[in-house]
């Protein structure tokens, strides 16, 4: 299964981005999505940079983590328009489907498709977005919305509904779950891999006991049952709150308040 990778954070340096996505296009990446919304001249800038970088010929996607009103966002992707980006992500408030519906129809001339999704809770809501034609690309969260029968019940719909689900991952353990999903979608629902991806952040995987496998740019299929999300006991050890030892480096360091300290209550396991 394809994966993309998420090339442009807005706090990574120019010098950052330039050498994430030479890393990746050697890795054999073909698609590559940056962050925008906090300035246009930045923007258009790091697209140009970014389309320098990859080429005409593989995929770009920007996303805005809901930054933007709906006039706003169709104003903004206006400009970035002439970069060619394949989707715009997150683009207003994540509740506003017929906000997403405006900004699709839109940005449908200029080729532009809208993906979001992954803080729908539930699958009302996608039924909502799908039904509207306020997403082009179905993202689900496979932590956020209520348990794997949930999900599916939203791939269903956007099969029938023509649109292709691309996950979103990156957080701790998402691409370990959403990996499983894809495959079910392909080889149980739709048999193709047509306009799917699935996001793919190269970090936090070593505390899985089956973490991810990523070759040119695809998803590996698991060999071992389950969801792929057992942890390794030292990590599990390691990041308990608030007795780890990770949490107790960071408490002597000062980046937290340690709540055994305070008059804060903590719930422990037996």
């Amino acid at each position: 299964m394809l994966s993309y990778h998420c090339t442009g954070w807005l706090g990574y340096s120019n010098e950052q981005v330039k050498a994430l996505c030479s890393k990746y296009l050697a890795k054999g990446f073909t698609a590559f999505k940056v962050k925008v919304g906090q300035n246009l001249e930045d923007d258009l800038c790091r697209c140009a940079m970014v389309r320098e970088i990859i080429g005409w010929d593989n995929k770009l996607m920007v996303d805005a983590n809901q930054v933007w009103d709906t006039e706003q966002a169709i104003e903004w992707m206006k400009q970035l328009a002439e970069f060619k980006p394949l989707w715009i992500e997150e683009p207003t408030f994540p509740d506003d489907v017929l906000g997403h519906a405006t900004i699709s129809k839109a940005l449908k001339p200029l080729g532009i498709g809208v993906a979001t999704g992954e803080m729908c809770c539930n699958r009302v809501m996608f039924k909502q977005f799908l039904q509207a034609g306020a997403m082009q690309y179905c993202q689900i969260d496979s932590c956020r919305i209520g348990g794997v029968n949930e999900v599916l019940s939203v791939y269903f719909m956007a099969k029938k509904l023509g649109v292709p689900v691309c996950p979103h991952a990156g957080g701790v353990g998402l691409c370990e779950m959403v990996q499983h999903l894809q495959i079910f979608d392909y080889i149980c629902l739709t048999g193709t891999t047509e306009g799917r991806m699935i996001e793919f952040a190269d970090q936090q995987h070593e505390h899985f006991e089956n973490s991810i496998h990523v070759l040119h740019a695809h998803y590996i299929a698991p060999k071992m049952p389950g969801y792929s999300t057992a942890l390794k006991a030292e990590s599990a050890e390691a990041y308990e709150y608030p007795n780890g030892s990770k949490w107790e480096e960071m408490f002597a360091k000062g980046l937290f308040p340690d709540p055994r300290k305070q008059n804060v209550f903590v719930c422990q396991a037996n």
